[in-house]
């Protein structure tokens, strides 16, 4: 685990301890000496409840402990167990339990508090343009059904993935999306081509066991056939969705909204969605797992009522 994280502090009865804040995971670490001090027990007493933790198998070893090199007062550096935030409540609900809940609820804000302030993003870049950073985090959670599964690190995601694109986004705000930089060209794709790159992502799925025979069967035959017209349509001699931009933006939603398939729907959206941008020469290194996995979220839970707005968010991310 890299030992440069972002420390926070927390007061406590003994006074201040520095633990370390990892918001990429979303937690904090404290070695067993921290631990200690936080709940006033012996490092000794602190070290059987970690055991029994473990014997017990609340929690697994390889998820809640990292080694991290540690500086001790001898200038030398030294390899110390960290615990993450899982294991400290746990700890601490057996010795302390009225502490352990100021220690969560202290915990939980401070988590919070960074995601709304923005430091897994740039510094500067969220400086100059804070008020529209707040306004697009609310904008694109307003597409969002209460109880969604896309959580606030899959929407800081999508913003993130705006990062020099702030202006666009009052194209969102007045539902005026701005075509002017898309690709103008005639792109053609044949429906029998996707369902065979579609037929090809399944077998492999499938060898990784990750993915069953029902997977990309479609519930109707001739789904992704009717999806391809719908992308590629025309009118008077004119593509209804005349840019690459708004045809890959197209596929993605009705791929995902659409639910051709049994099963595996999210999953050969994103991958057509992918494959459709690598032909018209579009894939943009902002389209990390993480942001292609948030996205396609977005358009699964978002409301149908919202279909042009999400349908324009991807066009605006193409567009960079």
């Amino acid at each position: 685990m890299n030992s440069q994280k972002q420390l926070v502090i927390y007061q406590a009865k003994s006074g201040k301890i520095e633990f370390r804040g990892d918001f990429d995971r979303d937690t904090i670490w404290g070695n067993l000496k921290q631990i200690s001090e936080l709940f006033g027990r012996d490092k000794s007493v602190i070290s059987r409840h970690i055991k029994n933790i473990f014997k017990s198998e609340e929690l697994e070893q390889n998820s809640v402990v990292a080694k991290i090199a540690t500086t001790a007062t001898d200038g030398k550096v030294y390899r110390v167990d960290y615990y993450n935030l899982d294991m400290i409540l746990s700890i601490g609900y057996r010795v302390d339990s009225k502490q352990a809940t100021q220690f969560r609820i202290w915990a939980t804000k401070t988590l919070k508090q960074h995601l709304v302030q923005g430091y897994t993003f740039n510094k500067k870049q969220i400086a100059r343009n804070y008020e529209q950073f707040i306004q697009a985090v609310t904008d694109i959670k307003a597409l969002l059904p209460e109880n969604s599964e896309v959580s606030q690190q899959d929407v800081l995601e999508l913003v993130n993935m705006f990062a020099s694109t702030w202006f666009s986004l009052d194209a969102y705000d007045s539902q005026n999306f701005h075509t002017k930089n898309v690709t103008q060209q005639e792109f053609v794709i044949e429906a029998e081509e996707l369902q065979e790159v579609l037929s090809t992502f399944k077998m492999e799925l499938v060898k990784k066991k990750q993915a069953t025979a029902i997977f990309g069967q479609e519930k109707n035959r001739g789904s992704v056939k009717g999806i391809v017209g719908n992308v590629l349509q025309s009118f008077g001699g004119k593509d209804l969705y005349p840019s690459i931009e708004e045809k890959a933006a197209h596929l993605l939603y009705f791929m995902v909204k659409n639910h051709p398939f049994v099963d595996g729907n999210k999953r050969n959206g994103a991958f057509a969605f992918i494959w459709f941008l690598q032909k018209g020469r579009l894939l943009r290194s902002s389209f990390t797992p993480k942001a292609l996995t948030a996205l396609t979220l977005l358009i699964a839970e978002g409301n149908r009522k919202d279909k042009d707005k999400m349908v324009g968010l991807v066009i605006l991310l193409l567009q960079k």
